[in-house]
């Protein structure tokens, strides 16, 4: 009876193994597809890397009708085939976190490596006419949150304003969204917060967006009930915590213990942007407090960019009274856009009078790098829009930062974290709410074939702080639901494959 069992065990075992080799591509001779299939395009002898089943292996990628279908060590035939022999082939990067939803920052983004870009922090308070803004014209696919920060300067200014973060205001509208900023909702205000987030909810937002730094008047109950609004329909929260730095009491880690808290309370997923730019030299106790909430059961997640510095807009209230202390920072560090001079006393009060954005140098190395090892720590870029020569190269280099800096020459994360950090983590955070993301950050037959080909030897980001407006280099092809927009490392002209990421509607 024992030896029976044991056979049977072992029958058992190796058939697992046989399941397991054809799941991970380790075994199998070819795809499940006929061998005289002719795809739309094959991506032909890439090093295959699928952060989802760990599969990294040199493979042939036939995608047809926008869909990877199939994945094999046998040649197959296409309409169009590109020879990467030497090239990464991995999902396209899908960044959480990018304020320039226009043309000119996707153009930077797809040479990147991005292929859905998302504005998850400061959101919109109109879902439907955001989307409806992009359809049918964009180069990479495109997705938003109900933002709590326009929303609530909505209802408080009596207005019915788009944009999340910063935008193009008078100095009257200045002084009204900084006054609204700074008081307390009264209840009924906090009612009509979160029926127009429930609205936007409805019209398939993807999460709600919160920036409690830039309204400092919302009440920690504010919070806690936009908390529930969100939990109610299964989304994140994207948060921008409302203190940064070490300064007690109001530093980086009670704003932390602030949305941890809500999220306890209510129920949502939580996901902390820029963990970095709140932490500053104190993010190894942020990370800590992160990962101790995981262990515990709560859906917490973060994100960084791997610079040293952060980059807003100086009329907000990011920049109140005693933000150098907090920020542990003073007036040089502090960069004009449109010019790229250091500012003064002077000129801050002047630029600040007059709006715009700022690049802050605050973040140390040892930070960012700590944020970029970490592997709980998914990869975004923060990008601003292109208001001046001399923006933050964040927007336009992250990823190939990433791959090129701290993989190849720092190696301080091999290069499957990192890509797993900004491909199927990314998904994850979002496909519970939109279940189109279970189709998105993977190599498998059935993905959606957003991909990234670069070569690991030479991607590397080309944008700094004096010269941001710059291509990254080592990107050879990117392809949108299987249309290319990145060829040879140059942009396609004419072709708008960009589809929205977005959750069910429910109106």
């Amino acid at each position: 009876m024992s030896k029976q069992r044991g056979k049977m065990g072992m029958r058992s075992v190796l058939a697992s193994a046989a399941l397991l080799g054809v799941f991970f591509g380790v075994g199998a001779k070819k795809s499940a597809a006929p061998d005289d299939t002719t795809y739309d395009l094959v991506l032909a002898n890439g090093r295959v890397m699928d952060p989802e089943s760990g599969l990294d292996a040199v493979r042939n990628v036939g995608i047809s009708g926008g869909k990877i279908r199939a994945i094999s060590n046998e040649t197959l035939k296409g309409k169009q085939v590109i020879d990467a022999k030497g090239l990464v082939v991995a999902p396209g990067f899908i960044d959480l976190h990018e304020h320039g939803q226009e043309p000119r920052n996707y153009q930077f983004q797809a040479h990147d490596g991005v292929t859905t870009s998302l504005e998850l922090e400061g959101g919109t308070a109109d879902v439907d006419r955001w989307y409806a803004a992009r359809g049918g014209k964009s180069l990479i696919n495109y997705g938003v949150s109900i933002g709590h920060i326009p929303v609530r300067r909505n209802v408080l200014t009596k207005t019915n304003g788009e944009h999340g973060l910063g935008g193009k205001l008078s100095a009257a509208e200045m002084a009204a969204e900084d006054a609204a900023a700074h008081r307390q909702a009264t209840p009924e205000e906090i009612d009509q917060i979160k029926a127009a987030l429930e609205r936007g909810f409805q019209s398939g937002a993807l999460a709600e967006g919160m920036g409690i730094n830039y309204t400092p008047g919302a009440s920690h109950w504010e919070i806690v009930e936009t908390f529930r609004v969100a939990a109610k329909y299964g989304a994140s929260v994207h948060v921008h915590l409302r203190y940064a730095g070490g300064k007690e009491p109001e530093n980086g880690l009670s704003a932390l213990e602030e949305v941890i808290a809500a999220a306890a309370a209510s129920g949502a997923p939580l996901h902390v942007v820029h963990i970095t730019s709140m932490g500053i030299r104190y993010t190894p106790q942020l990370i800590a407090v992160i990962e101790g909430a995981k262990k515990s059961g709560l859906d917490v997640t973060t994100e960084c960019y791997p610079y040293t510095a952060g980059s807003t807009y100086l009329q907000s209230a990011v920049f109140d009274p005693g933000w150098q202390e907090k920020q542990e920072i003073t007036f040089h560090d502090v960069q004009w856009a449109d010019t790229g001079e250091r500012l003064t006393a002077e000129t801050f009060e002047t630029y600040r009078k007059k709006g715009g954005v700022v690049v802050i140098h605050s973040i140390p190395e040892e930070a960012a790098r700590t944020a970029v090892a970490n592997p709980m720590v998914m990869i975004a870029s923060d990008g601003m829009p292109i208001t001046g020569a001399k923006v933050h190269p964040r927007g336009q280099g992250t990823f190939a930062r990433v791959l090129g800096h701290y993989v190849r020459d720092e190696k301080a994360l091999d290069l499957m974290t990192a890509l797993r950090k900004m491909t199927l983590m990314p998904a994850q955070r979002l496909e519970q709410r939109a279940p189109t993301f279970k189709d998105k950050g993977r190599i498998r037959v059935g993905a959606d074939a957003d991909i990234a080909v670069f070569d690991p030897a030479r991607v590397i980001d080309k944008a700094t702080f004096e010269e941001p407006l710059q291509y990254s280099e080592g990107i050879q092809f990117v392809l949108v639901n299987g249309v290319p927009v990145v060829k040879a490392g140059q942009l396609v002209d004419g072709v708008f494959p960009g589809r929205a990421a977005r959750a069910p509607i429910s109106q």
